[in-house]
């Protein structure tokens, strides 16, 4: 089985299994022994996040017990395996499919990443001025600038996507970015980027020499955590269409100051728990 979840990111120390913190994989796995259906490799995960970044929709594919596999229906596995998490996590589909098929093979992942929670964001800002540097993310390049490198993984990735994302009153407010994968913080870097971008600390040709230039070292910066959101992920064999972040209301204007800035983030914070919340029983009602 395949199924489809999300969770509040700040009440995670990530989303993989560590020792003595409490993970997304490890609360699921909890679910599943409490069920009676745990064996050694029966969990695959298929996006991977930092602790205090939250997702709309992940997904993750379960090798259960023979005897289960073929009596229990998706409804009925989405319903035990919420009976066993915590609320701040929650499977909202499952999907029956072919024995072997990996979770962590997604055709396409869309982050969104809201910029306003970086201080000095401008409030008044042109989209086609963040376009233009968005842009520059769009199509192959190597991205050892804006990562943590793994030596296990090439830093070149294929960027189908980048556009800056408005709030239902045409308010910029971040930016949206779809590729079939991602590196270990680069979304965050580019969001750091972007930033300083728009605040003049830097000029596009800046960005453009990061990228063009993986040998020489550039630090951009790195974007808080909890701005950042996995929303949508595309999968050929889960029968849920990949859908982009569309037009969302009660988004606040962050306040003048940095101190008053500070004390907003916790509505902030609050209004991307609560768009992922009606998001989740959105979804869960739409489920046949």
């Amino acid at each position: 089985m395949m199924v489809a979840f999300g969770y509040h990111g700040a009440k995670f120390h990530g989303s993989q299994i560590q020792p003595d913190v409490r993970t997304v994989q490890g609360e699921i796995k909890g679910a599943i022994e409490k069920l009676g259906w745990w064996s050694e490799s029966c969990l695959e995960m298929s996006s991977r996040t930092d602790s205090g970044v939250s997702v709309r929709m992940n997904l993750a594919t379960i090798m259960l017990p023979n005897k289960i596999a073929k009596i229990i229906d998706e409804k009925s596995l989405v319903s035990a395996l919420n009976d066993h998490l915590p609320e701040d996590l929650v499977v909202w589909k499952a999907c029956r499919v072919p024995e072997g098929t990996r979770s962590r093979i997604a055709e396409k992942r869309l982050y969104f990443y809201r910029c306003d929670m970086i201080p000095s964001w401008p409030k008044e800002l042109e989209f086609d001025e963040l376009k233009s540097a968005c842009n520059l993310f769009v199509g192959q390049h190597d991205f050892t600038n804006f990562c943590r490198l793994d030596p296990k993984r090439s830093p070149i990735r294929i960027i189908e996507s980048c556009q800056p994302w408005q709030d239902d009153s045409g308010r910029v407010v971040g930016f949206t970015v779809v590729a079939d994968s991602f590196l270990w913080n680069q979304i965050r870097r580019m969001a750091s980027a972007l930033h300083r971008f728009v605040k003049k600390d830097i000029r596009l040709d800046t960005i453009t020499q990061a990228l063009d230039n993986p040998s020489v070292p550039f630090d951009l910066g790195l974007a808080p955590a909890d701005g950042l959101i996995l929303w949508s992920l595309g999968h050929s064999e889960f029968s849920h269409k990949f859908e982009n972040l569309e037009l969302i209301e009660g988004i606040s204007m962050p306040p003048e100051g940095k101190r008053a800035h500070k004390q907003w983030l916790n509505l902030a914070r609050m209004e991307n728990s609560s768009i992922l919340e009606r998001e989740w029983l959105r979804l869960i009602q739409d489920v046949k």
